[in-house]
């Protein structure tokens, strides 16, 4: 899913019923307690760590309504219960897929191949905990939403700093700060905690956890990033959450990233391919945006090989209220200057995939989206662009002197997320910088 940025009123900070991952496991059940039922749960962990468990159609159906569209629930239901709630849910965005408990022969679950998200009917707690595995690979590629920033050239650059443009040279700034600030072994703590309490109960992650403190090193980021582990899920979550407070615990290890991607910087140019899942309205809202920059406030991975990306994208008979887009990104490597792209290939966990990853906060302008008829997918090419083209420069340079800052410290990153209207956050910042440290939002986890 690609998600239009726009302005936000402090929801950073909202941590109620918060978790770290942007998938989670929602089960209904009305038997409690059931040993298979929390053995298949433990299983299930190893892949979607966050479990939230209903008895009750009614409470099951209001939470999922609530969630928001950027989450993604997959939902685990016993057939009666599945029956009732399913055909009220099926059409919301949050809702991934759907997976049936049958105590009964499959064929008798006729109603549930009526619906598109419901994936797989088993009575086998095995097969069923294999096939949502293997789904959530695809899932996890296609279905994560990707975080857009728009900059419109054909408005005023310094009208405003709290509409689309300011969104967007704000998440510049951000990304900028934090690369700047010096780590420090206490919010490494902070955020070890953080993952030790999101993980209680869960010993595979745990034990990848101690593997982390024990093993991690600069040089073996990326390898960390690519390894489907904690790591991978809670830092790909923070950004596409934009949940500051996470990315700046992250912050050494995002630099981590940054330098590897910088030293193995590509030196040609390359065409390189990603396939999304997004809503019409997004689609809309990207088409209307041809000839404008954008940026992705997260780590984009894409593959050299089309046939890859195309593989992940699925059949269009199975998309609900869905787009299939396939991105054609034409990276030159010499307008690279402080956003770097490299192929990762040998540096990754998975050693046979050919990836390229661009960094945080790059920066593309957005050349047409046509729709292919034959493989029914919209095409939307871009090219990367440097950060200190055409208006941009002046706009970023205009809003640093702002700022005005001999030194990045952590009262550098109050005031830029002070104007970006992010008051109690940016409160917590400069209330750190002071050497107060009373206050964390660790807690609120």
């Amino acid at each position: 899913m690609v998600t239009i940025a726009q302005p936000r009123d402090n929801s950073f900070t909202n941590f109620n019923d918060y978790h770290l991952e942007i998938f989670s496991l929602i089960w209904l059940d009305a038997n409690e307690n059931v040993s298979k039922n929390l053995n298949m749960q433990e299983k299930l962990r190893a892949t979607i760590n966050h479990i939230k468990e209903f008895h009750d159609v009614e409470e099951c159906k209001n939470y999922i309504e609530k969630a928001s569209e950027d989450d993604r629930l997959v939902l685990i239901a016993s057939s009666q219960l599945g029956r009732q709630l399913v055909p009220s849910i099926h059409q919301l965005r949050q809702l991934s897929a759907v997976y049936i408990k049958s105590e009964n022969n499959e064929s008798n679950e006729k109603w549930a191949y009526e619906f598109a998200k419901l994936k797989e009917v088993n009575a086998n707690f095995d097969e069923l905990v294999s096939q949502i595995n293997e789904d959530h690979k695809r899932q996890r590629k296609m279905e994560e939403p990707v975080w857009i920033n728009v900059f419109t050239t054909t408005r005023d650059p310094g009208k405003s700093t709290t509409g689309i443009n300011g969104q967007f040279v704000f998440s510049q700034l951000l990304i900028d700060c934090l690369l700047q600030l010096k780590s420090n072994e206490i919010d490494k703590h902070e955020l070890i905690s953080c993952f030790e309490k999101e993980y209680e109960g869960n010993q595979s992650e745990l034990n990848r956890i101690r593997e982390f403190q024990k093993d991690y090193s600069i040089d073996k980021a990326l390898w960390w990033y690519t390894r489907d582990s904690f790591f991978y899920k809670t830092l790909n979550a923070a950004l596409r959450k934009q949940n500051i407070h996470m990315i700046f615990l992250y912050r050494s290890f995002i630099t981590d990233i940054y330098r590897q991607l910088q030293h193995y910087q590509s030196k040609h140019s390359v065409r390189v391919y990603r396939s999304q899942l997004i809503s019409s309205d997004e689609l809309n809202c990207l088409q209307k945006s041809i000839g404008q920059f954008v940026s992705v406030n997260s780590f984009l991975s894409t593959s050299i090989q089309r046939e890859i990306a195309d593989f992940y994208m699925g059949d269009r008979t199975q998309m609900i209220n869905l787009e299939r887009v396939l991105f054609e990104i034409d990276a030159d490597s010499k307008v690279v200057k402080t956003k770097p792209f490299a192929n990762i290939t040998m540096l990754s966990y998975f050693a046979d995939e050919e990836e390229v990853l661009f960094m945080l906060g790059s920066i593309f302008r957005l050349n047409s989206i046509t729709y292919d008829d034959d493989n029914q997918v919209w095409i939307i090419e871009m090219s990367l662009c440097a950060d200190d083209e055409h208006r941009l420069k002046q706009v970023l340079g205009d809003m640093k002197k702002e700022i005005d800052a001999d030194e990045t410290n952590l009262c550098t990153l109050g005031k830029v997320l002070w104007m970006m209207g992010n008051i109690d956050l940016a409160k917590i910042y400069y209330i750190r910088c002071k050497g107060l440290r009373k206050y964390s939002l660790t807690d609120c986890f």
